[in-house]
């Protein structure tokens, strides 16, 4: 077993990984290493903060620093598409090869020279291959991706910054019916963005409760295995996404942006940010990311016949600068609400699904009651009535 000082300088020595020592368990590894083995009180102090947070989140120190090392969102891995020096490349190597000898590190070196070492906790270590390890996860990247995209696939947006969804809708396709041919349009286009393809931006517009989010969302959990990650932005956010665009540009990833529920009013300042996002400025559009807005608004633009009638002196052009936004979308889908027929597919889908025993007359006598009663035939009314049966058997 190597020293503690030699595993401290290579510790320190990191360039590639760096960020390790922010990790919470390594910088308490780190302050392991760097304690006199003769202070007394001070090491024990020193294993015992580094056992208790490594046992928090597991009890193999190998598989910790390992998984540690393949989620590290470092230079090396954000700039895989470009080729490397000679250089960065031995700087890699040499790490890596460090990095395995750390993982072995048991600990018993420390008990053995501490006051009733004895009684100190050991954990577990394990053979890893660091070298092969880390090409896999370079050759998975446009799959997998690195850092927190290879943990979430979906985000929100605070401050200019991505926020992983720890818990994201897990809303499936398998589970909407109805409405095959308009996703159908979505999907293809996915597809596109996904193998490299042109892949326009899209407008879900339609009647409220058709299935518009769901899609999207469902089209996310569907092939984020394939490298797709989800970014749900609001509208009063948008102003703050030309810079994330740019952040996201090199990554191996493909991205949608999702903007649900979509609408402006006439003065809307946000109007002109989406402009920006949908057209590009002085920058080309990125061909990792394409835009998904649904909205129930055909025009997007919430417009009164006073809008019409006021003191522009070039109205028409305003109308149509207005009206226009919606045909800069190169897709339009439309979700219309559905007909007897098409609810009562869903309805019966819907229960197939859930496994709801319940005689056919009697699901479809619920169902047009329950639609009147809540305003109206739709794939969300639909889903409610099931959820309900369900619930009291």
């Amino acid at each position: 077993m190597e020293s503690l000082r030699t595993l401290s300088s290579g510790l320190h020595s990191l360039v590639i990984f760096r960020n390790l020592l922010n990790d919470p368990v390594i910088s308490r590894l780190s302050a392991l290493l760097d304690t006199d083995p003769a202070a007394g009180a001070s090491i024990v102090d020193a294993y015992c903060e580094f056992a208790s947070a490594l046992f928090a989140r597991t009890d193999d120190f190998s598989s910790y620093l390992l998984n540690a090392v393949l989620e590290d969102e470092n230079f090396y891995i954000t700039h895989s598409s470009s080729r490397h020096s000679r250089v960065l490349e031995d700087c890699l190597r040499g790490e890596l090869n460090f990095l395995q000898r750390l993982s072995r590190f048991d600990g018993s070196s420390c008990r053995s020279q501490a006051p009733e070492g004895a009684l100190l906790p050991a954990w577990n270590t394990s053979e890893w291959d660091f070298a092969a390890s880390y090409r896999e996860t370079l050759e998975s990247l446009p799959r997998k991706g690195y850092g927190i995209y290879a943990k979430y696939h979906v985000f929100t947006v605070s401050d200019g910054r991505l926020v992983p969804v720890r818990h994201p809708d897990p809303q499936r396709l398998c589970e909407l019916s109805g409405y095959e041919n308009e996703r159908g349009k979505i999907i293809t286009n996915t597809l596109a963005l996904i193998e490299g393809r042109p892949a326009v931006n899209a407008l879900l517009y339609g009647d409220a409760g058709t299935g518009k989010s769901s899609t999207v969302k469902a089209i996310a959990n569907e092939f984020a295995d394939r490298g797709l990650r989800l970014i749900e932005v609001k509208k009063n956010q948008l102003y703050q996404i030309p810079d994330l665009m740019d952040s996201l540009s090199s990554n191996p990833l493909k991205f949608i942006l999702f903007i649900d529920d979509l609408s402006f009013s006439s003065n809307d300042n946000d109007f002109a940010a989406l402009k920006a996002i949908l057209e590009g400025s002085v920058n080309s559009h990125s061909p990792n990311l394409i835009v998904y807005a649904t909205s129930n608004r055909r025009h997007l633009i919430k417009e009164s016949f006073a809008d019409r009638e006021g003191d522009d002196l070039h109205l028409a052009d305003t109308m149509q600068e207005l009206l226009s936004l919606s045909a800069r979308f190169g897709l339009t889908v439309t979700f219309s609400r559905p007909n007897k027929d098409l609810y009562i597919q869903i309805v019966q889908d819907l229960a197939s699904l859930y496994e709801l025993d319940i005689d056919r007359d009697e699901l479809i006598r619920k169902a047009e009651s329950f639609a009147i009663r809540s305003g109206g035939r739709s794939p969300r009314t639909a889903k409610q009535l099931i959820e309900q049966l369900k619930s009291i058997g």
